[in-house]
């Protein structure tokens, strides 16, 4: 039985390619910081990949609290939403440069996170391959 990358590695590469999006997006709202009329953007990781998660023909079951779901596709385009900010600028201006930080921090860290987990899966898979279970 051949082994379907897609079904051994999940929603993380696609995970990988939306977070590293969201990247691009949270620096460009922090190098138009200064720019008047600039309205911030960023994308809805979470919403995104619950819709993603819903979507197969496989229903997601876990057996243990650790499980991911199985049978996700690929992940669309993603909606690029504006932010509403806490205190917009008189310049019309909505980038608040301290969230922006954080977000684009956090972001960075759950990138890494998916990274890590699939780097555990392709361990797995190697040592699957090499019958060192």
């Amino acid at each position: 039985m051949a082994i379907s990358f897609e079904n051994a590695l999940g929603i993380h590469e696609q995970a990988l390619h939306l977070r590293a999006k969201r990247a691009e997006v949270l620096a460009n709202n922090l190098t138009n910081a200064d720019t008047p009329g600039f309205k911030a953007r960023d994308i809805d990781f979470k919403s995104i990949l619950k819709g993603q998660m819903s979507i197969g023909s496989q229903p997601m079951v876990a057996t243990n609290s650790r499980h991911f779901g199985a049978g996700a596709t690929a992940l669309v385009s993603p909606e690029l939403l504006y932010r509403n900010p806490l205190q917009p600028s008189l310049d019309g201006n909505t980038v608040e440069e301290q969230v922006e930080m954080s977000r684009f921090a956090q972001n960075t860290l759950d990138f890494q996170a998916s990274l890590q987990m699939l780097n555990g899966k392709f361990k797995g898979l190697k040592n699957a391959i090499k019958g060192d279970i």
